[in-house]
């Protein structure tokens, strides 16, 4: 599967949030931010109890 790259506008507080995290996991801040999107997907994906 390829990456589809598009542009992204974030606010500063979240964008500083991203760049610390990623800083702290060693990732970067594309990785940080496909982390999260498949944590809160794989949330979702939880049934409800």
């Amino acid at each position: 599967m390829k990456p589809i790259q598009f542009k992204l506008i974030l606010p500063p507080d979240v964008k500083a949030w991203i760049e610390a995290q990623a800083a702290k996991n060693l990732r970067s801040q594309s990785a940080e931010i496909v982390v999260c999107l498949r944590e809160r997907m794989d949330r979702e994906a939880q049934p409800q109890t």
